[in-house]
């Protein structure tokens, strides 16, 4: 088993695991909107009755998901999905360029020049760990993820 295939699988995993939070974030309301830092127009929206937020929260859990399967397509756990390598790159970069804000985010608190709230700390932290995951798995795969359209058993 390559260990390439252990990268994706997490990355695809914690892809899923992102869009049920956020599949939570529908049901919990205005309160989640603010805590995951969607803005106060959004709470104020879905506190109005508004379909808005839900909508717009569903479109992230879809894109999420189908995240979640290109990291599983690329460990062979399901078939091979389209434009494989490059949504993989793209997937990693995505998530890698938001986790990057953790070390502005430290800078500033180390300096205080600025607050920052430790779950944004998180945040950051977790989209870095699923990008490196994406990244380094499509990296150590690159060859054989072209290689077949087969289901490789892991």
């Amino acid at each position: 088993m390559r260990m390439g295939n252990q990268w994706l699988k997490l990355g695809g995993i914690l892809s899923f695991a992102v869009a049920l939070l956020h599949v939570v974030i529908i049901f919990v309301g205005a309160s989640a909107y603010r805590y995951f830092g969607a803005g106060e127009d959004m709470a104020t929206t879905a506190e109005s009755g508004s379909a808005f937020p839900a909508v717009l929260t569903l479109f992230l859990v879809a894109m999420f998901a189908i995240w979640g399967f290109y990291g599983l397509s690329g460990a062979g756990v399901v078939r091979r999905l389209p434009l494989l390598k490059i949504a993989l790159i793209l997937i990693g970069a995505v998530y890698t360029l938001r986790g990057v804000a953790v070390f502005q985010q430290l800078f500033q608190i180390a300096t205080s020049s600025a607050e920052v709230a430790p779950r944004e700390v998180v945040f950051s932290l977790v989209s870095l760990v699923i990008g490196l995951a994406y990244l380094i798995g499509t990296i150590s795969n690159w060859r054989s993820l072209g290689a077949s359209n087969r289901i490789v058993q892991t």
